[in-house]
C-alpha cells in the first residue's frame, strides 16, 4: 500500500516521460493533476540531473488548463503577478498567494464564515480589517464558479474592482505596513 503522507515521486526520464515510482507505470500531465486534486503532494525530479521539476510542471498544468478556457485566475492577477517578477514587491507576493491558498485549503464556507467573524490580536493592528475586505474580495472573485460554493454563479459587475491597479496598491501599502509592524512586535 502506497504511503501517501509521503508526496508522490514522479521521476522524468531523458524522453521527457513521467515515471510514477508507486505505481511503476508512465503518467501523463492530466494524471498527475488528479493525483494532486485528490490531495495527494506530487514532486516531480529529473531522473538524470536529480533537479527539482515540480514547480514547472504545475505551472505546466496551470497554463494548459488556462489555454482549455477553464480561466482560474483572472487577468489582473496574472498581470500583477507580472509585475511582481519585476519590482521590489516580489518578495511580498509569494507569502500573500501562499497565505490566501492556505486559508482557501481550510474550506470554502469555513473560509468566508471565518472572515466576517475574525477576532484575534492581530485585528487590533489598523489598516487589518481593510485588508480583510480586501483579501475577501479576493477569495470571492477567485470562488466565482467553483463547484460546492455558495455564490457559485457569475459575478455581479456590482462587485468588480472599480480601478484594480489602485486597489493592488492599496493592498500593497497595507501589506507594507502590516509587515512594519509585524516587525515591530
Amino acid at each position: 500500500m502506497a504511503d501517501t503522507a509521503k508526496p508522490l515521486l514522479i521521476k522524468r526520464y531523458a524522453s521527457r516521460r513521467l515515471y510514477n515510482t508507486e505505481t511503476s507505470d508512465y503518467v501523463t500531465l492530466e494524471d498527475i493533476a488528479g493525483f494532486i486534486r485528490a490531495g495527494r503532494e506530487v514532486q516531480i525530479v529529473d531522473l538524470k540531473s536529480g533537479d527539482d521539476l515540480t514547480r514547472q510542471y504545475l505551472l505546466q498544468i496551470v497554463a494548459e488548463h488556462e489555454s482549455k478556457g477553464e480561466n482560474v485566475l483572472p487577468i489582473g492577477v496574472l498581470t500583477d503577478l507580472v509585475r511582481s517578477y519585476t519590482t521590489n514587491v516580489q518578495s511580498v507576493v509569494p507569502q500573500f498567494l501562499a497565505a490566501s491558498f492556505e486559508m482557501l485549503r481550510d474550506g470554502q464556507s469555513k473560509m468566508m464564515e471565518n472572515m466576517t467573524t475574525f477576532t484575534s490580536p492581530i485585528s487590533a493592528i489598523p489598516g487589518f480589517d481593510a485588508m480583510r475586505k480586501q483579501q475577501e474580495a479576493l477569495m470571492k472573485t477567485m470562488l466565482v464558479g467553483m463547484p460546492g460554493w455558495a455564490g457559485s454563479g457569475p459575478a455581479k459587475e456590482e462587485d468588480a474592482p472599480a480601478n484594480s491597479a489602485e486597489e493592488l496598491a492599496q493592498i500593497k501599502r497595507q501589506l507594507a505596513e502590516l509587515q512594519q509592524k509585524l516587525s515591530k512586535l
